[in-house]
């Protein structure tokens, strides 16, 4: 089996980071911008719950020695969201950036988090600049002059709409391919190391049209999702698209060239949602820095910002 090199690359130490500062400025400037609705997270706000079971692929195993990847069936708790801090957009709102949240119940009690977005990249390099993009929004309500802070800010910083331009509205959360934006490392059981990033890819894309997710009811994605599975269970696979030799690891906002390398590492197989979603999921926190043996962070230090800012906005809404 062939490795990138990256083998032998360093595991990121997490102990020394301290982003409770700047979580607490994005805690605070999204509520700026949503304002406070209690119980809901203040960002991807409005979402459904869905249980499922994983099953790794053989080459999944050979690329990483995690249990996750042993073959096992492996039970999960997903959860598709729309964008932003306001319980009720519509599902079909331009531009709102589906997301995909999956959390591994793994044996002995210990879990699992992928956190994904339906974009091709993150719309900033740092936490800091993210918290900047989100400040040049929170100053710029609608009905603004022209050119707005965000527009200002979006013609300075290309990533902006590098990133926000891939979003689309899809006519189901299951036909959108959500994206983990940050590197892992995998080590696989001879301490070969690779850098991945996690694609889940569904078993078929479909889009809307902006006229046609324009006259879609208010909660068209939320409402098909039971009804689909009720008929046929939903099928993902998990993807990691591998890196190459000068390929970084540090900046969610950069892709990786498309010719990479991608690896099928399972299937996801959703076999109900939750009839009562919208209780469920004010108790559930999934955190991008939730690993296991055989998954190790990259010198990407978002991972690290967005457990933060995830607590952080957590423990304000359980409040």
């Amino acid at each position: 089996m062939s490795h990138s090199p990256m083998d032998g690359l360093s595991t990121q130490e997490s102990s020394g980071d301290d982003y409770t500062s700047l979580a607490s400025e994005i805690v605070d400037i999204f509520y700026k911008i949503y304002g406070t609705h209690p119980g809901f997270r203040v960002n991807h706000a409005k979402g459904i719950v869905a249980l499922g079971s994983f099953v790794a692929t053989p080459a999944a195993a050979e690329l990483s020695c995690a249990a996750l990847f042993d073959g096992s069936s492996i039970p999960f708790t997903a959860r598709f969201s729309n964008d932003g801090g306001f319980p009720a957009i519509p599902d079909g709102a331009p531009g709102n950036i589906k997301g995909m949240a999956v959390k591994f119940h793994m044996p002995g009690g210990t879990e699992v988090d992928i956190v994904m977005l339906a974009i091709k990249t993150f719309p900033m390099a740092t936490g800091d600049g993210f918290r900047d993009l989100l400040r040049a929004i929170s100053e710029s309500p609608d009905g603004a002059p022209k050119p707005t802070r965000l527009d200002e800010f979006a013609a300075s910083h290309q990533t902006v709409s590098a990133s926000f331009d891939t979003a689309a509205t899809p006519d189901s959360f299951a036909h959108e391919e959500y994206r983990g934006l940050n590197a892992f490392i995998f080590v696989d059981k001879a301490g070969r190391r690779q850098a991945v990033r996690y694609v889940m890819n569904p078993e078929e894309l479909v889009y809307l049209t902006a006229d046609e997710a324009d006259r879609k009811p208010l909660d068209f994605l939320i409402d098909d999702l039971p009804r689909r599975i009720a008929k046929k269970p939903v099928v993902f696979h998990l993807m990691a698209q591998l890196a190459e030799a000068g390929d970084q690891t540090k900046d969610p906002s950069q892709p990786w060239p498309n010719e990479r390398h991608v690896v099928d590492l399972g299937v996801l197989t959703l076999h109900t949602t939750l009839a009562n979603s919208r209780e469920v999921q004010k108790d559930l926190l999934f955190l991008p820095t939730n690993l296991t043996d055989g998954i190790e962070f990259s010198d990407d230090k978002m991972p690290l910002l967005r457990t933060a800012v995830y607590g952080l906005a957590f423990a304000r809404r359980s409040r």
